[in-house]
C-alpha cells in the first residue's frame, strides 16, 4: 500500500520587515528549495512514499519537483494557485483527506494556516520563517525521515505526536463580529492601522493571549513565559496585560523580536482555562495574530479563548529515538 506525504513550502516566509530592523534570520527560496530536497531525500529512508507538492507562483515548488530523487514519486496538489495564505489552507485541505502525513516549510503563519484545515493528519513543521514559535529549526533530512516514519506507521502517530492548542477569538464592534484563529499568540496592540504587520515595538502592546509559554521563545509567549511556563500540549494558555503610561507593573524582559530583549510592565496575568475567556475593550488597536497584524478594531470588544483543537505535531527528535530503539535503523 503507498503512504502519501503532503509538502507545503511557502515562498513568502521569512521575507518580512524584521529581518530588516532586527536580528532575525532571512530564508530565501534558494534555502528554502535545498532544505525541501533535504525532505524528500529524508522520505526515502521508507518505501512506497508517494509526495504531493503545493505548487506556487514563483516556481520555487517546480524546482523542487524537477530536483527530487529519482526512487519517489513526487508530483503537484490539482489546485489554483493565489500567491497567499489560502494556497497553504487549500492544500491543507486537500491533504486532510489524502495524505498520512504532512511537512511545512514557513513561519508560524504558515503552519497556523496549514492547521485550520488540516483535521488530524500528523504535521512536521520546520521554520523557514522570520520569528518563529511553532516551526522547528531543524535538518530537512531529519524532518523528513521522521515524517516517512510516522506516515507509513512504523511509529503510531498516536505515540509520535501532540495536540497544539489554538486561540479563538472574537471580535464585537458597530460594524458586526469578526471570528479570527491564532495558533501560538493573539496579541491587541495599540496602533491604528495594521502596517508593516510584524510586531516591532512593545511598547504597542496592550496585551493577549498565548496557547504556550516559555522564557525560550520569542515575541508574546516569551513575555508570557517570563511569569510562568505553559507547554504546548497543555490545555488552557495564558492571558496577560501591560501596564499603560506608566503604571506600575511587574518588571519582565522577553525577547520581543530577534536581537531585541525588551522590558515591559505586566499590569496583570492569568493562567486560562480550556476555553476561559479573556476580553479586551479596544476604542482603537489592531489583532496580531501570530506575530502578524491582522485586524483592525475601533470601539469593540475583543474576547480570547485559549482551545485544545490545535495541530497533531510529530515530534521529531522523539520519532526518531523510538524508531532507533526498535532497531529500525540497524542494517
Amino acid at each position: 500500500m503507498t503512504t502519501t506525504v503532503g509538502l507545503v513550502v511557502n515562498p513568502a516566509a521569512g521575507r518580512d520587515i524584521r529581518r530588516l530592523t532586527g536580528g532575525a534570520s532571512v530564508s530565501n527560496n534558494y534555502a528554502k528549495r535545498r532544505t525541501a530536497g533535504c525532505v524528500l531525500a529524508g522520505l526515502t529512508l521508507v518505501e512506497d512514499v508517494d509526495v504531493l507538492v503545493m505548487p506556487d507562483s514563483s516556481g520555487l515548488a517546480d524546482r523542487i519537483v524537477d530536483d527530487a530523487p529519482s526512487d519517489l514519486d513526487v508530483g503537484f496538489v490539482d489546485m489554483p494557485v493565489s500567491a497567499s495564505g489560502r494556497d497553504s489552507r487549500n492544500a491543507a485541505a486537500h491533504f486532510e483527506q489524502h495524505a498520512d502525513a504532512v511537512v511545512v516549510l514557513g513561519g508560524d503563519g504558515t503552519t497556523r494556516d496549514v492547521a485550520q484545515t488540516i483535521g488530524d493528519v500528523p504535521v512536521v513543521s520546520i521554520s523557514t520563517g522570520t520569528n518563529n514559535v511553532v516551526p522547528t529549526p531543524i535538518d530537512g533530512t531529519v524532518a523528513g525521515a521522521a515524517a516517512g516514519l510516522v506516515a507509513t506507521g512504523a511509529i503510531p502517530a498516536d505515540e509520535a505526536t501532540i495536540r497544539h492548542g489554538t486561540i479563538e477569538v472574537d471580535v464585537e464592534k458597530a460594524t458586526g463580529a469578526t471570528s479570527i484563529r491564532g495558533l501560538a499568540t493573539v496579541g491587541v496592540l495599540d496602533r491604528a492601522f495594521v502596517g508593516t504587520r510584524a510586531i516591532l515595538d512593545p511598547e504597542d502592546i496592550v496585551g493577549g493571549v498565548v496557547s504556550r509559554a516559555s522564557p525560550a521563545e520569542i515575541g508574546l509567549s516569551g513575555l508570557a513565559g517570563g511569569l510562568v511556563t505553559h507547554r504546548p500540549d497543555e490545555p488552557g494558555g495564558v492571558g496577560f496585560r501591560l501596564a499603560r503610561e506608566g503604571a506600575t507593573g511587574t518588571r519582565v524582559h522577553g525577547i520581543t523580536v530577534p536581537g531585541t530583549l525588551s522590558e515591559v510592565r505586566v499590569a496583570d496575568y492569568q493562567v486560562l482555562d480550556d476555553e476561559e475567556p479573556y476580553t479586551f475593550e479596544v476604542p482603537r488597536g489592531v489583532v496580531s495574530v501570530d506575530g502578524e497584524r491582522e485586524h483592525e478594531v475601533q470601539d469593540g470588544l475583543v474576547t480570547l479563548r485559549p482551545v485544545s483543537d490545535g495541530p497533531r505535531l510529530v515530534q521529531i527528535e522523539s520519532v526518531l529515538e523510538r524508531a532507533a530503539h526498535e532497531g529500525y535503523f540497524r542494517a
